[in-house]
C-alpha cells in the first residue's frame, strides 16, 4: 500500500511542476486512464465474487 501512496504523491508533485512551468503532460488522456481503471476493477470482480460466495456458503 505504501508504494501506491508514494507513487500517487510523486505523480501529483510532477503534475504540479508541469503546471507551474506550463508543460503539457505526456500522460495519456483522461479517458484512457478511466479505461485502465475499469480494466483493473474488472480484473478483481471474479476473485471478489468467489470470496463472497465462499464467505456466505460456509
Amino acid at each position: 500500500m505504501k508504494a501506491y501512496i508514494v507513487s500517487l504523491a510523486v505523480g501529483v508533485l510532477v503534475g504540479l511542476i508541469y503546471s507551474a512551468i506550463n508543460v503539457k503532460s505526456p500522460a495519456p488522456p483522461t479517458i484512457a486512464l478511466v479505461g485502465l481503471l475499469g480494466m483493473l476493477a474488472g480484473e478483481h470482480v471474479i476473485p471478489f465474487a468467489r470470496q463472497l460466495m465462499t464467505y456466505f456458503a460456509g
